[in-house]
């Protein structure tokens, strides 16, 4: 390791060609993987504190990522070799269908970048999550739906950002326990409901929002976020790309036909306007949306869709408290 690259280490940034791969999915016929190849980027927190100092640091070092773009990437399944090339933004997605469907389950794949001087830090380990069929899954947004985050203000989001970290977030009170019930976690007779978190934040978070997810007793899921961004970029962090969330949500129904879901998201950006356009095209797949209120002067346009999702024979529940929420699912029979 050079002494430049000792120096990046001793930051907390890996400055060697390495890849990052999230969880991945299997759907009815495919399965498929995605992740990152990075020249430059952020090394695994290894450490948390309360100081703002320290937070502030660690979050400029997610964004501190050098993407590399036309990176040669491939797994191999059972005999089968799947290859692709990254894009400009170093994002990989690697896709393939079996002779056979494996079973529902975890499935470690491991993915290997092939066009650069091999290293440690070249190959790495995913999951392909294979959902068991269950009575309903479950697609949420992230940030004010279950993460407080003050998406409506620039402002207070990077505040929180930037003074606090994953362990010391707050999610919305109740939100977790209305999680954990939707997921049917506390059942040891049958696997827990899918759940898939769509959102606007970037791909820069995915670790962060992992952990959050992990400490405070979230369900584990597949996670599809938004374009990796440079640092120059950080104060626009989860404030676009809220187009592309139609496409990523439209991506899970079109998997699993056969499923039918709950969506969870707020009225803080566009989840309500997405949400009634996939009721619209999926109609028979919905059964049920909640939207948070978090912003009061969104909330007369966010009653209005939620009438014209119940017109579709939709349940939606536009609530302030997640008790109330807990009462409607409860209510419907998605809940004990």
């Amino acid at each position: 390791m050079s002494v430049w690259n000792k120096f990046l280490h001793w930051l907390g940034i890996e400055g060697r060609t390495h890849i990052r791969v999230y969880h991945g999915i299997g759907g009815v016929e495919q399965l498929e993987i995605f992740g990152h190849v990075l020249d430059r980027g952020p090394l695994p927190a290894m450490r948390y504190s309360s100081f703002p100092l320290f937070n502030m640091i660690a979050l400029l070092r997610l964004f501190m990522v050098k993407p590399r773009e036309g990176a040669q990437v491939q797994l191999t399944w059972e005999g089968q070799t799947i290859t692709a090339l990254t894009e400009s933004d170093g994002f990989f997605h690697l896709q393939w269908q079996p002779e056979t469907m494996p079973a529902p389950g975890d499935h470690v794949v491991e993915v290997m970048i092939t066009n650069v001087e091999e290293s440690p830090v070249t190959r790495a380990m995913g999951v392909v999550i294979i959902p068991h069929r269950s009575q309903f899954g479950c697609i949420s947004d992230i940030d004010d739906t279950f993460l407080v985050s003050h998406s409506a203000s620039m402002l207070k989001r990077l505040h929180v950002l930037f003074t606090r970290n994953a362990r010391t977030r707050q999610p919305f009170e109740g939100v977790v326990n209305h999680y954990q019930m939707l997921s049917d976690a506390v059942n040891k007779l049958r696997p827990p409901r899918p759940f898939f978190y769509v959102s606007s934040s970037e791909w820069n978070l995915y670790a962060y929002i992992r952990e959050f997810c992990r400490m405070h007793g979230l369900p584990e899921g597949v996670f599809l976020l938004s374009q990796l961004k440079p640092l120059h970029m950080l104060l626009k962090s989860g404030q676009q790309h809220h187009a592309t969330k139609f496409t990523r949500i439209s991506r899970i129904l079109k998997h699993y036909p056969h499923m039918r879901f709950i969506l969870l998201g707020d009225d803080t950006q566009e989840d309500p306007h997405i949400y009634e356009a996939i009721t619209k095209h999926f109609t028979s797949q919905i059964i049920a949306v909640y939207l948070r209120h978090v912003r009061n002067s969104r909330y007369a346009a966010t009653q209005e869709i939620a009438g014209v999702i119940s017109g579709r024979g939709i349940p939606c529940c536009y609530f302030k408290h997640s008790r109330e929420a807990i009462a409607h699912s409860r209510q419907l029979g998605l809940i004990a």
